[in-house]
């Protein structure tokens, strides 16, 4: 089983493999859109062009918000603070950990969060 830093290694690596192909993505279709000249105020298709491009712009911020999500991880590994909530600063159970490795809260202050 790996440790932490393997764990957040390799979700980091794949957080950044998700970025670069949502804005290769995002990139293309402003390219796209850029040759074809359409007026997206007047196109028939300019609401779904436009739709499109809202979405992908959405799952950028998400990826970098993971990712830096990922890195807040990494940061408390080196710092010694890694498996303790932010928050109330008790221990985050492996269970959480294992599934969310990034994860900042314990299940009791991120269901407050929730709420």
């Amino acid at each position: 089983m790996a440790g932490p830093r393997e764990r957040l290694e390799a979700e980091r690596a794949a957080a950044a493999s998700r970025l670069a192909g949502v804005e290769r993505e995002f990139g293309s279709v402003v390219e796209s859109a850029r040759q074809a000249n359409t007026d997206d105020e007047h196109d028939p298709e300019g609401a779904t062009i436009a739709f499109e491009r809202q979405h992908i712009a959405a799952l950028i911020s998400q990826a970098r918000e993971r990712l830096a999500e990922i890195e807040a991880a990494l940061a408390r590994l080196d710092a010694g603070g890694y498996g303790r909530c932010v928050q109330c600063g008790q221990p985050i159970s492996l269970e959480r950990l294992a599934v969310r490795p990034a994860a900042a809260t314990c299940i009791r202050c991120a269901e407050r969060q929730q709420r």
